[in-house]
């Protein structure tokens, strides 16, 4: 196990795994940009280290920052967290030439899985669905208009790199191929640095459901069921579930050997998650592959009794996994509201100084956050402030918990998306189960 472990990253993730390696008798050292100075996750690490100004860029994304604190500090390990570098081969890659255990995947396999179109591909080798699409990149509108015909429209142009809906554009007609094949390559260019596009068919209104896996060094594979995410805001979640109201066992059994049997053919070790687009008739289809921890892994934790990032630690230090695919039983439901420091209606951000707190309880209650009482929310950042999670016997218990610890959180100072998080909670169609990824049009 790992003497000492530096965490590539802020806010509430860092907490967290601060948190997790405190439990493992680990040591933890913090990075901040100077905008973050005052953060509760430099608070509670072991150590801290300044890698730059508040510009991400400058900070946390700036490679050779980090690498020199892992240098200075000595650690043995790094841990990415989400977002920032978490899904960088580069810098993976760099920690592996370090000799500075990388908390994921290898290099190798985040690159294949980075990829929209190599990991497509991966998916169709070993028998995953996919969509009909246009099976490479797309150079030209010439070759874009053909591939939409013989696919039939509506289809939906993605970029081969990056994710957030970004290069991503819906086409209905010919008509309106062209414009969008231009926009989409740019949009991905800026975002991504790559201006690859491929084309895929469109599923109408599909749920949003993924599988998370855990992998060891030793060849040991396991699936710990679905989440349901299909309640987005511009490609982005706000409220997660597991289990999937729409995902029954033999479902969850099929979709988890396709995960299970993904992972195994490409070598996959650490956490990953396998996102899927499943239809209204139950058919399922690959979409992408998330080769770190995610955002709404708490869910997860919450049905299984695991904890995912300990796991992530052990796996990294070489341990086999504490649990086989038999042993992972799924108890109640569970539910997560990412709270936003951003207008409700908007979605601006509203960074600024939180002037009041107060954070809900009692049975069921988890919440993963950084921020405090005088805190100031910085504006250089994703305005993510805190994740809400509740667990409940079941679906309609964990509904009636989740909306009165909506109810109770407080937070003044800033304006957040708990209102709208409220409006979902009593909404008649998500009580019911009756959600895709359109859902959340009906608030606008």
């Amino acid at each position: 196990m790992f003497n000492k472990i530096l965490i590539a990253n802020r806010g509430e993730i860092a907490v967290r795994i601060i948190r997790a390696a405190r439990e493992l008798d680990i040591r933890t050292v913090a990075v901040y940009s100077e905008a973050d100075r005052n953060s509760m996750h430099v608070r509670l690490a072991d150590a801290a280290i300044c890698i730059g100004p508040a510009k991400s860029s400058d900070s946390y994304l700036n490679i050779s920052s980090i690498i020199s604190a892992v240098e200075v500090v000595d650690a043995e390990a790094v841990h990415p967290g989400y977002g920032f570098l978490a899904e960088s081969a580069e810098f993976a890659e760099i920690c592996e030439n370090c000799g500075v255990k990388f908390i994921g995947p290898s290099s190798r396999v985040m690159r294949l899985m980075g990829n929209k179109i190599t990991a497509k591909k991966e998916a169709e080798k070993v028998r995953v669905p996919v969509l009909a699409w246009s099976r490479t990149g797309l150079e030209d509108e010439k070759s874009a208009l053909e591939v939409a015909k013989k696919i039939g429209f509506p289809v939906i142009i993605k970029a081969a790199s990056g994710g957030g809906g970004r290069g991503m554009k819906l086409v209905h007609t010919q008509a309106s191929l062209g414009s969008a094949f231009h926009l989409a390559r740019r949009e991905a260019h800026t975002a991504f640095g790559d201006d690859q596009v491929f084309i895929e068919k469109y599923c109408e209104k599909p749920r949003h459901i993924e599988i998370q896996l855990l992998a060891d060094q030793h060849g040991n594979v396991v699936h710990l069921g679905e989440r349901e995410c299909s309640i987005q805001r511009r490609h982005q979640k706000i409220v997660e579930e597991a289990p999937s109201p729409a995902v029954n066992p033999r479902l969850r059994e099929r979709m988890g050997d396709a995960a299970v049997r993904l992972a195994k053919s490409i070598g996959y070790v650490n956490a990953g998650t396998v996102e899927f687009l499943v239809d209204r008739d139950g058919n399922f289809y690959f979409m992408e592959m998330n080769t770190r921890i995610q955002v709404e892994h708490p869910v997860t934790e919450m049905i299984t009794g695991m904890d995912l990032v300990k796991e992530q630690i052990r796996i990294a230090s070489g341990e086999p996994l504490s649990v086989r695919q038999r042993d992972v039983k799924f108890s109640g439901h569970s539910i997560e509201c990412r709270i936003n420091a951003e207008d409700p209606r908007t979605f601006v951000p509203s960074p600024g100084r939180i002037t009041f707190l107060y954070i809900p309880g009692g049975p069921g209650i988890r919440v993963d956050t950084a921020i405090y009482p005088g805190y100031t929310i910085p504006s250089h950042y994703d305005p993510l402030i805190a994740k809400l999670i509740v667990h409940a016997p079941t679906r309609l218990d964990a509904i009636k918990k989740m909306t009165r610890a909506l109810e109770e959180f407080r937070i003044e100072g800033v304006r957040t998306n708990i209102p709208l998080l409220l409006e979902i909670m009593k909404d008649h169609d998500f009580i019911a189960g009756n959600i895709d990824i359109d859902f959340l049009s009906k608030f606008s």
